[in-house]
């Protein structure tokens, strides 16, 4: 059960040796400039795999708990899927649900692990295999496996990173839950804290914040959805920055290349991406661009 990219090489573990009776993934939706309804990377991969792939807008209703029950599944492996799960799905496989969690729980339960891990400045996260109850990634945990974050670490890479992990736990896990000899451990009662979907606010470049405030957002909205600012009324994603040395109004353009003052300290971008056109290092950018000192970043 699983819906993006993140899933996919979840799948792809769980496949060698195993009975995969059903796929589930969230319905096709429009996508991309032509808006064209297009299923969901888990779904286009089930399906090129021979696959039965089950698409239900809920879970709720109990024609869809049933068809699931049908299923008479030992196990769902459950990774990025975006449907609650009801506790008559959860109760029906024989060893549960089991959830690939993106983050070393009880840190950052919820929807966007990867993004809030990079924008309050972790210096590790990871994946967590827990078995799932009722609650938002309160259940207990099987494994947990960490791995670093650095000022270089976007979204992106992170994410890529946590997917192989993700697949390599259910890979060497998956028969000792099937065969009951793996033991989940209850997650911690301290340290708990959410990761709250990203709202389109949060996207656009507070330059009064610190510069190391100002590279996590970068990095945390890194491939997609982007950091923006607004430069010669043009929307700009910043796609790659690091801290540099300098001072000035926030958002001021400090020197001929892209170096920018924040509310303390400035940094120097070094990828960015003109809305419509292709990502360019700041070099590329440069010789088509002026940005002379003095120039304003919109707020």
């Amino acid at each position: 059960m699983g819906t993006p990219d993140f899933a996919v090489p979840i799948l792809r573990a769980v496949m060698p040796g195993n009975n995969v009776v059903a796929v589930y993934s969230q319905p096709p939706r429009p996508a991309g400039r032509g808006h064209r309804t297009t299923p969901s990377p888990v779904h286009r991969y089930a399906e090129s795999c021979g696959l039965a792939v089950y698409t239900p807008t809920s879970l709720k209703k109990s024609a869809e708990q049933e068809r699931f029950r049908a299923l008479n599944a030992d196990i769902a492996v459950v990774a990025a899927y975006g449907l609650i799960l009801p506790k008559a799905i959860l109760d029906a496989p024989r060893c549960g649900c089991v959830n690939i969690h993106a983050s070393l729980l009880p840190r950052w339960r919820g929807a966007a692990p990867i993004q809030r891990a990079i924008l309050a400045g972790d210096t590790e996260t990871g994946v967590c295999l827990m078995q799932m109850d009722k609650g938002l990634d309160t259940g207990p945990v099987f494994a947990r496996q960490a791995t670093p974050i650095d000022d270089t670490t976007t979204a992106g890479v992170l994410h890529d990173r946590l997917a192989d992990i993700g697949s390599t736990l259910i890979g060497a896990w998956l028969d000792k839950i099937g065969d009951g000899t793996a033991k989940a451990t209850p997650q911690e009662i301290d340290g708990v804290t959410y990761a709250d979907k990203i709202d389109r606010s949060e996207t656009r470049i507070d330059w009064h914040k610190p510069a190391n405030q100002v590279v996590r957002q970068i990095n945390a909205f890194a491939p997609v959805p982007g950091a923006w600012s607004e430069l010669a009324g043009d929307r700009i994603k910043v796609l790659a920055a690091h801290p540099s040395v300098g001072s000035g109004p926030p958002g001021t353009a400090l020197s001929d290349g892209l170096v920018v003052a924040c509310g303390q300290g400035a940094i120097a971008i070094d990828r960015l991406q003109v809305a419509g056109r292709q990502p360019l290092d700041a070099n590329a950018f440069l010789a088509g661009h002026s940005v002379p000192p003095g120039t304003q970043f919109a707020e």
